[in-house]
């Protein structure tokens, strides 16, 4: 089967803003499809920062719908969350009533200087621009605290996933290794070499319906900008791949969540 490809006539939008405000329109399916993260990768933050998050002030930026802060929670840890959409935020105060939320962003962050143990950001530091992120968490970090950063990647290893990296790389004319491998330099993460990164990844798995795998690629961004008919005709097609893969329709979704630390020292 072909897969359907996007109209050359009609360019989708594609820049950095529009990308990062399509999320709002799309909170609820994002709240409900997108994946957690492994027990693992809290253990590896505390490791790494060399205390736990049971008592600590932590700051969640980019908190989005809660998933990345209600772990922090769960910890021990007196979180506050910074999230720049009111769809994203309006998600995030359903399923964490208890938890506060401001609006803000990781360029300006509406903290006090020195007032945070931890920064997080899950799925959320390549919304920021380092030139300004940087300094800004250098400044909200107490002395001696850390800054974590995280991704879900796709195990590119696992022959149905490379399968399905390959699609979408036709689909939207990019390439998928090279997008993903230059994402994973931590010079990336800081080009102005003021934080020393430590990087660590941990694999894990869930298994999903074929329609919540289908519905938490429909939810990204790439995906949100698009027009809807060639957003449909992509996942229908892609449901066909996924059924031979999986016949009785249970998706086992592997991921390397790519962990990024450094201190404030």
């Amino acid at each position: 089967m072909t897969t359907h490809q996007p109209d050359p006539r009609t360019p989708f939008p594609s820049s950095h803003a529009a990308r990062a405000h399509s999320f709002n329109a799309a909170a609820a399916q994002y709240a409900a499809n997108r994946p957690s993260y492994p027990a693992a990768l809290l253990d590896a933050v505390e490791e790494e920062a060399g205390r736990g998050l049971a008592g600590a002030r932590a700051v969640d930026v980019g908190a989005g719908t809660g998933i990345a802060t209600a772990l922090l929670h769960a910890r021990g840890a007196d979180v506050v969350a910074v999230e720049p959409g009111e769809g994203m935020a309006a998600q995030f105060r359903a399923a964490l009533p208890g938890v506060p939320v401001v609006r803000g962003n990781g360029n300006a962050l509406p903290l006090a200087d020195a007032t945070a143990d931890f920064l997080t950001y899950a799925q959320a530091w390549h919304w920021t621009d380092p030139a300004q992120s940087v300094p800004e968490a250098l400044r909200v970090l107490r002395p001696g605290g850390t800054l974590a950063l995280w991704w879900n990647t796709n195990a590119v290893d696992v022959d149905w996933i490379a399968g399905q990296g390959d699609r979408l790389a036709r689909f939207f004319g990019i390439d998928v290794a090279e997008k993903r491998s230059r994402a994973d330099q931590t010079e990336l993460a800081d080009p102005t070499g003021r934080l020393r990164f430590s990087r660590r990844e941990v694999r894990w798995s869930r298994r999903v319906p074929v329609d919540t795998h289908l519905a938490n690629i429909g939810s990204h961004s790439a995906f949100l900008v698009i027009p809807e008919d060639h957003r449909a005709a992509f996942l229908a097609e892609e449901r066909t791949h996924l059924l031979k893969a999986f016949p009785e329709g249970v998706v086992e979704e592997t991921y390397d969540v790519l962990l990024l630390v450094a201190r404030n020292v």
